[in-house]
């Protein structure tokens, strides 16, 4: 893991335009922080394709060495259970978004529908596809099992209403990566008046999510 990756996961530069090229571990240090925000999120992020694509040809890259490697080479075995990790971390990114297409998919996908032109997509192609499934075979589910009968007029059911929405007032945990200033802090209670933290970087908090949820997305803080 010591190449660096020179056509992949790479990320436009403010000034020039020009490609900033990471390394293999850089890469991996991406997959692993869009994993913890997505298992530690109540809402679904915006996808990261173009790491998921890179880790692929990464892990592919790595398995290509690994058989180049000579048997009962100890450095093999210690490869072997880096490939073994990084699958797992990618496998349990995958996996998290997926159950919560399938927990909120009426809501991500009239989110998606609701989306400015220029926009970044929540969804992957094919995360979008399995939603639009997944939203046509609950409703033919419910269609032929429950609502077929019922009265007349109850044989529709609204399902942005009925799928309850992503908690964004849960609290998470999170470490500060870059510092910010005068971060609204909303009451607990009605007796309580607003106030503003500042988060220094490297410092660690328990806040309530729909607080720094801008800055999750930016990747100024990171869940943990």
């Amino acid at each position: 893991m010591s190449d660096a990756l020179s056509d992949c996961g790479s990320d436009a530069s403010h000034d020039g335009g020009q490609e900033d090229v990471m390394t293999p571990a850089e890469l991996i240090e991406k997959l692993e922080e869009a994993w913890l925000n997505e298992k530690f999120s109540p809402e679904l992020l915006s996808n990261r394709s173009e790491v998921v694509e890179c880790v692929m040809e990464q892990l592919t890259h790595m398995e290509a060495n690994l058989q180049r490697v000579k048997k009962g080479d100890a450095k093999a075995s210690i490869h072997r259970m880096e490939i073994d990790r990084i699958r797992f971390v990618l496998s349990s990114y995958l996996r998290s978004r997926l159950q919560k297409i399938e927990r909120f998919f009426p809501h991500v996908l009239e989110k998606e529908k609701s989306r400015g032109e220029g926009e970044p997509s929540l969804l992957s192609p094919e995360e979008f596809a399995f939603a639009k499934e997944y939203h046509a075979n609950t409703e033919t589910y419910l269609k032929a099992v429950a609502l077929k009968r019922m009265p007349p007029n109850l044989q529709t059911v609204e399902l942005l209403k009925a799928v309850p929405e992503p908690c964004l007032d849960s609290f998470v945990f999170l470490r500060v990566k870059e510092p910010q200033e005068n971060i609204l802090v909303e009451p607990e209670t009605d007796d309580q008046r607003e106030y503003v933290v500042d988060l220094e970087e490297g410092s660690q908090h328990l806040m309530r999510y729909r607080t720094i949820s801008p800055l999750v997305s930016s990747g100024a803080v990171q869940l943990i």
